[in-house]
């Protein structure tokens, strides 16, 4: 079932094993190549390894790139910030989670943070994140688990119940290293557990990103239950499978003598949150085959199995959720509509969900009719609604709609703007010709506006071609400083847009000096259940000689449309001809080259893209959609592109 999995490790592996930074670079990009790191189930390793092996810079990239909806990517930066002893970013970074609302803080992300505000000795944020800790049941959870160890410590005969009642407890609260300890002192008084204490044990080891420790438990529980029981199996399918080591979880549960519903649940769910669609789909299969089971609702929550819900159960909001969310960054808009109107039950997140995945593919003005919905159904908003639909209508270009909620945000929801609100309204107005009015937004915020807006001004700048604020802010940006290199490529391309190339040639020094390499522009197209991946001029590809006449024989008909290179795209100091040249072979154009030699005739084309489609390619596939009447739907860094009888979706704002 998972035998290909067996022949290529999977990246938690793979970044366990490295202990340097150079091979970790390797493993980086064949996550990015393999789209590994697009899913983000993995970031959070790849991160922490990084920050082991001493290149935090390198860490912070990854982090910046990475989707940011997952806590564990947000937690493996905050403890690697925690780790060298700068609590001053730590609570940054804290607040910028908060703020952005796309993860939600859990136990570790509190410890990390309170601890930094101790060492700050800034009492009046320790009791604010206390507060929000308490709102999530962290502080009653860990006051509760330190009294009763108080209680435990005072004991003076302590039985395998009390033992097991500690290490299951600390499993529970968030606290696996407390587990573990409790396990180890309960060793070295001579006491072996029972396989209740066994299944606590695995649970803390689940919640762990170091799978050592989980395999070590895994040798012991082998040594010392040779009959293992259902639950006990069951328990370490679901460690393997929440730390992505997939192949063991599978021969886990092949070796099970009896499997429940539980134990296939445990094992499709992380194939589903590890981005192997295929497989949840067809262990799905193979456990309804086993005895006639069916899948129970963590089972469910896969995001590749929705058909089955659909078929069986009504969605509940958790479920639905994740497959409109799922759906909207497949590119399949339409689908995640029709589940989320199929939701018998919508909390914020849900209508979140919808406004978000508009947004993604530029359509703000059904973003915004679904917020208007939202408070028809008497559904407060909160700071992640708002920063949805600033977003959308950002993709949109609808300035007087996104002034309007920018103000009414605060002055009917009492809402205070945060940075994210602030970077989506100078995104839209910079990037529709206000950029004046976006650069004296910036001054009217209550707090020195950070990286991200400015890079929303000068993106906007030069977007629009204000030269002169424009330089102004790459100067600032520059200052400020940032571990992502995209925003030192960003500078660079502003300074080469205005042809001053020492300044290119001072900022591309300063990137190649840097710890973290830049991953340089790739497109990624589906066939035939595999993923092919392009890089701009690639001529690796088995199909290259193909690949290229199919796109001369492209060129000559887009000429005949009125096709003209607009080589001011080409951010390089070369003549026009190699310009033209360059922009030709672009990854999205080798990708849908390849796309319509390898799909039937009329399939949609599906492309991601890790950097933005350059004005030229956008008017290029817009063309090309019209010429093989087929849609091309291109998910680049920022959005959705859907081309289709020579337009595009976005309007031609993007």
């Amino acid at each position: 079932m998972l035998r290909a999995l067996h022949r290529w490790p999977w990246p938690r592996e793979l970044t366990a094993a490295c202990r340097d930074s150079r091979t970790l670079t390797q493993v980086h990009a064949l996550m990015i190549v393999t789209g590994a790191f697009k899913c983000g189930a993995s970031n959070g390793h790849l991160i922490a390894a990084y920050s082991g092996a001493g290149d935090r810079p390198a860490a912070r990239s990854v982090f910046e790139n990475s989707p940011k909806g997952k806590i564990s990517t947000w937690n493996a930066v905050i403890i690697a910030y925690s780790r060298v002893n700068a609590p001053d970013e730590v609570l940054r970074l804290y607040r910028r989670m908060v703020s952005e609302g796309q993860a939600h803080p859990d136990s570790s992300t509190f410890t990390v943070a309170i601890k930094a505000c101790a060492s700050l000795q800034d009492l009046e944020t320790g009791e604010e994140i206390w507060s929000l800790a308490a709102l999530s049941g962290y502080s009653r959870m860990c006051s509760s688990m330190d009294k009763a160890m108080e209680v435990f410590d005072g004991m003076p005969k302590r039985d395998l119940v009390s033992w097991t009642t500690m290490i299951a407890g600390f499993a529970s609260a968030g606290r696996p290293f407390d587990g573990i300890g409790i396990f180890q002192r309960m060793q070295s008084e001579g006491l072996r557990g029972d396989g209740v204490v066994m299944v606590g044990l695995i649970q803390a080891c689940a919640s762990l990103a170091e799978m050592r420790v989980g395999r070590s438990v895994h040798g012991y529980v082998i040594r010392h239950y040779p009959e293992l029981d259902l639950i006990i199996e069951t328990g370490l399918v679901d460690m393997y499978a929440k730390n992505g080591l997939l192949d063991h979880a599978f021969q886990v549960l092949e070796r099970m003598p009896r499997r429940n519903v539980v134990s296939w649940s445990a094992l499709i769910s992380g194939l589903a949150q590890n981005g192997f669609a295929g497989e949840a789909l067809r262990t799905l299969i193979g456990m309804q085959k086993d005895g006639g089971l069916e899948p129970d609702p963590v089972a469910l929550a896969g995001k590749t199995i929705h058909g089955y819900i659909v078929r069986r159960h009504e969605l509940d909001k958790i479920s639905a959720t994740a497959v409109i969310d799922m759906y909207s960054k497949c590119g399949s808009l339409s689908t995640a509509r029709l589940l989320f109107d199929r939701t018998s039950s919508r909390d914020s997140i849900s209508w979140n969900a919808m406004i978000s995945s508009y947004g993604l593919h530029g359509r703000g003005r059904e973003a915004l009719d679904v917020f208007l919905q939202m408070r028809e159904a008497e559904v407060l908003p909160d700071h992640a609604t708002f920063a949805s639909l600033l977003s959308a209508l950002s993709h949109s270009g609808m300035v007087e709609e996104g002034r309007r909620w920018f103000s009414l945000m605060a002055n009917q929801f009492g809402i205070d703007p945060s940075e994210k609100h602030y970077a989506c309204m100078v995104d839209l107005l910079a990037r529709s010709g206000f950029v004046q009015e976006a650069y004296e937004l910036t001054k009217a915020m209550p707090t020195e506006p950070g990286i991200a807006v400015w890079v929303a001004l000068l993106s906007g700048c030069r977007h629009r071609g204000n030269l002169l604020l424009g330089e102004e802010v790459a100067e600032r940006v520059l200052r400020l400083g940032s571990d992502d290199l995209g925003v030192y490529a960003l500078v660079s391309n502003f300074f080469a847009a205005e042809k001053k190339w020492d300044r290119v040639a001072e900022v591309r020094t300063a990137m190649k000096k840097m710890p973290a390499k830049k991953v340089p522009g790739y497109s990624l197209v589906e066939v035939d259940g595999r993923l092919h991946g392009f890089l701009v001029e690639d001529e690796t590809h088995p199909q290259h000689r193909e690949i290229t006449r199919m796109l001369g024989e492209l060129g000559i008909e887009m000429r005949k449309m009125g096709y003209r290179p607009q080589t001011e795209f080409v951010l390089h100091d070369l003549d026009e001809e190699a310009k033209t040249r360059m922009l030709c072979t672009h990854s999205e154009r080798l990708a849908i080259a390849y796309a319509l030699l390898n799909t039937a005739p009329g399939a949609r084309i599906l492309i991601f893209k890790n950097l933005r489609v350059c004005g030229d390619c956008h008017a290029a596939t817009k063309l090309i959609s019209k010429i093989v009447d087929r849609e091309i739907v291109v998910r680049d860094s920022k959005r959705f592109h859907h081309f289709k009888d020579g337009a595009c979706s976005c309007g031609d704002f993007w």
